[in-house]
């Protein structure tokens, strides 16, 4: 049964049966979180490969700081600051990140493992080469972000819009679009295991059409990216 996470005001994540398993596509299993009773984060700073546990870091300013390698276990983060941020190979583990904003933040080879992040407003975000499992992006805007060659399993992405995603030579299994907005996604060179697209509208992909094998989209999701796909195959379409 999922639970509700405790000391963040956070929204409650779900385990939640699909549709898509009647078509053959086995759904995103969700994080279920109960955070403990949190302390509040006295430091002003992050130390790389520090340990953070049990902490919550309220309307933090971490703009440029340095946490390369850390680990945030039980831990709320809620309205921080995260611009050019360094959190390579960072740690975020039965964790929420509530409206975190940010320009550039560096989360390259970073493991998000039973994650919430709520209301994002980040762009340009380095999540090449990053493993996510059993996480929710809810809502927000989520602009040029860089999953190259990332691993993402049992991530759903709900009610949120994303710019110019790039999911070039990635690994997706069991990822969900909910109610988002798709705009201008890169596919290329990327391998897909029961993704679900229905619920991206717009979808637009400008890159990689070749490589859905192994996701599954709706009957006027397939019309209206019918002419990309033909260009895409070589097919000349004349009437």
């Amino acid at each position: 049964m999922a639970r509700r996470a405790t000391g963040t005001g956070g929204a409650a994540v779900r385990t939640d049966t699909r549709a898509g398993a009647r078509t053959g596509v086995k759904g995103a299993r969700r994080p279920e979180l109960r955070l403990p009773e949190l302390r509040p984060w006295a430091d002003g700073e992050l130390e790389p490969d520090g340990d953070y546990d049990g902490l919550e870091l309220r309307e933090a300013d971490l703009a440029g700081q340095d946490g390369a390698g850390a680990r945030f276990m039980d831990c709320a983060l809620t309205g921080c600051a995260l611009d050019e941020t360094a959190l390579g190979r960072a740690r975020f583990l039965d964790s929420v990140l509530t409206a975190p904003k940010g320009v550039g933040t560096h989360l390259a080879e970073a493991t998000f493992r039973d994650v919430e992040v709520a209301d994002a407003r980040l762009g340009g975000a380095q999540l090449h080469g990053a493993v996510l499992e059993r996480v929710v992006f809810r809502g927000g805007k989520l602009d040029f972000l860089n999953f190259r060659e990332a691993r993402l399993k049992d991530v759903v992405f709900e009610s949120c819009v994303l710019i110019e995603p790039d999911f070039a030579g990635a690994r997706l299994e069991r990822v969900e679009f909910v109610d988002c907005a798709l705009r201008e996604a890169d596919f290329g060179g990327a391998v897909l295991k029961d993704v679900d697209l229905r619920g991206a509208a717009p979808l637009e992909i400008t890159r990689g059409l070749g490589r859905l094998a192994g996701a599954v989209i709706g009957t006027g999701q397939l019309l209206d990216l019918a002419p990309a796909l033909a260009a895409e195959l070589g097919i000349r379409v004349e009437d």
